[in-house]
């Protein structure tokens, strides 16, 4: 467990009206419960005063409303919060519950276009990356570079890849991607770097919900296999 009093933060001003607390720990499940319990107490803190907390595998952006704040006042707040600490990841616990979710994914034909060549650079089969893929649970670390774009931790050694040299102009939504150590899913098309091995139907992104993402940081996701036929019809119900 993270004792908040042996990690070194830093505080950085972004723009201004945000701050940045970038933390010197490796990324991992600890550091992630650590920066949503911060998330809890600086919003119960400063009520008035922030807009939106943004989660990332080792910092934490605060924004807050402009008119609202004195830059060297809330500056001092917060690093009053941090040197207190009270916000072992232990002794505030979040309140969010952690959810395993699984993802159908279509590991076939034009819906895995850099399958083939991912397994040569791995030294398997096609069908072992997918027996690997689909075999481990996996922990949502984050949310971003787009929109609910899922950074997943627990990807076989046997899987990483580095990322592509020249990024695609255009990966479609739903996209499941390998780059480095990691796996992910674009929730979105957009370009991208990483190699696409499949692709599920489900849609990860709805701005009109009330719940816009798929998952938040901390739920739990597996891969299932689907064919073809399965994808079209699961596609079919998502409209």
């Amino acid at each position: 467990m993270i004792k908040l009093s042996e990690t070194k933060t830093k505080v950085q001003w972004n723009g201004d009206s945000a701050l940045t607390l970038f933390f010197d720990e490796e990324a991992s499940e600890d550091l992630t419960r650590h920066i949503l319990s911060l998330i809890n107490v600086f919003k119960s803190t400063f009520p008035e005063m922030i807009v939106e907390a943004i989660p990332a595998y080792q910092s934490l952006t605060l924004c807050f409303e402009p008119l609202s704040i004195a830059p060297a006042s809330i500056e001092d707040s917060i690093r009053q919060v941090i040197d207190n600490g009270i916000t072992d990841a232990k002794e505030t616990q979040t309140s969010q519950n952690i959810e395993i979710m699984d993802i159908p994914v279509c590991y076939q034909g034009a819906y895995a276009p850099d399958l083939i060549s991912l397994a040569a650079y791995c030294k398997l089969s096609p069908d072992e990356v997918i027996q690997q893929h689909t075999k481990k649970t996996y922990l949502v670390n984050m949310l971003g570079f787009l929109p609910g774009f899922l950074y997943l931790s627990g990807l076989d050694e046997q899987l990483h890849c580095p990322r592509k040299e020249s990024p695609s102009l255009n990966v479609p939504a739903g996209a499941v991607g390998i780059g480095g150590n990691q796996t992910g899913v674009y929730p979105v098309a957009s370009p991208g770097g990483w190699h696409i091995i499949g692709q599920t139907p489900l849609s990860l992104f709805n701005p009109t919900a009330k719940e816009p993402f798929i998952a938040q940081a901390l739920d739990r996701i597996r891969f299932v296999p689907i064919d073809v036929e399965m994808f079209e019809k699961l596609k079919g119900e998502q409209t």
